[in-house]
């Protein structure tokens, strides 16, 4: 069953994927309209076959954001919190450029809470 993870921003969203039980980015949406981005999003959908969405909710006022995003695309929640900070560091350690990590650094974020989900679910 294919899963869409989604780190939702104010301004981008990162996306990640998993067919099976490993999670891999997709690709990062920036975008200022919201229906525009719920468009992309079930576009994604769609082309990618997805059975499950899955929103990272963070802490504070961007958890209620997400949340209410979660609701508008019909997606389960998922607790996401230092994402960011992991796949920053991962993608360091890694060897990652400092200009690819910018660019993907949120569809990172995305895969790394859509992976803590795929790990932690029955």
């Amino acid at each position: 069953m294919k899963i869409l993870g989604i780190d939702y921003g104010r301004s981008k969203v990162g996306v990640a994927i998993a067919d099976g039980p490993l999670a891999e980015p997709l690709q990062v949406i920036r975008y200022k309209d919201l229906t525009i981005l719920i468009s992309q999003i079930k576009k994604i959908i769609e082309k990618e076959k997805v059975k499950k969405v899955v929103v990272g909710i963070s802490e504070g006022e961007m958890a209620e954001e997400s949340k209410k995003f979660a609701n508008e695309i019909g997606a389960e929640t998922s607790d996401e919190t230092l994402s960011t900070l992991d796949a920053q560091a991962l993608s360091r350690e890694a060897g990652i450029s400092q200009k690819k990590r910018h660019e993907m650094e949120d569809a990172y974020a995305a895969c790394i809470m859509l992976q803590n989900y795929l790990d932690n679910s029955p």
